[in-house]
């Protein structure tokens, strides 16, 4: 059996471990690195480095960023009475760039998922509910993933904040723009006949 050289295969071993990453890419990519200039490869260590060194969450929304608080949270011009909350910071950045929402962000780090032992606890809950005591709030947008762990994460979220005389409100699910009805599964039609607006 070939065996590459062991610094090769220690790097492919650990690219391995990277979320989506299987052993044939890590092996790929390992080679890969390998065959960049020095300096290439030397300025991808210096980046993942430097991200390290400077990147943390924000203290207030734990959205990733270089300042604390981040730019969302310190930016004035921002609806500070409404809260849109997602599970990572990737669903932040895809609300934010369709530039319809002007408010803020929390950032829970996850969704529930019994199965994988992730409770409540393990998400940015607490951290949440620190920032409603203030009468500034006055409504929290839900907009977890419409899969199963998503749904249960804000019915775990409504049945929290309601209570506490809020607003609260789940993004809209159903058809995609330039859809076709015909190609659509019954659950997203369901979604779009449920969540239709008055003309």
């Amino acid at each position: 059996m070939f065996k590459s050289a062991e610094s090769v295969e220690r790097l492919a071993n650990r690219l391995a471990r990277l979320p989506g990453i299987g052993r044939k890419s890590a092996t790929r990519l390992a080679f890969h690195i390998l065959k960049l200039p020095k300096e290439e490869a030397y300025e991808i260590a210096d980046i993942i480095r430097e991200v390290k060194d400077k990147v943390g969450f924000c203290s207030i929304c734990f959205n990733i960023s270089e300042t604390d608080p981040c730019r969302i949270c310190s930016d004035p011009n921002r609806q500070q009475q409404v809260i849109c909350v997602v599970e990572e910071t990737s669903d932040a950045a895809a609300i934010d760039k369709a530039e319809g929402f002007h408010g803020l962000f929390h950032i829970l780090g996850g969704r529930l998922s019994p199965l994988d032992g992730i409770g409540p606890d393990d998400l940015k809950i607490k951290g949440l509910l620190a920032r409603l005591t203030s009468d500034e709030v006055t409504e929290i947008i839900i907009a977890t993933n419409p899969n199963v762990e998503g749904e249960a994460t804000a019915i775990y979220l409504a049945k929290l904040l309601k209570p506490m005389g809020l607003k609260v409100t789940r993004i809209a699910r159903g058809l995609p723009v330039g859809s076709d009805l015909e190609y659509a599964d019954s659950v997203t039609l369901t979604r779009a006949l449920e969540g239709r607006q008055e003309f």
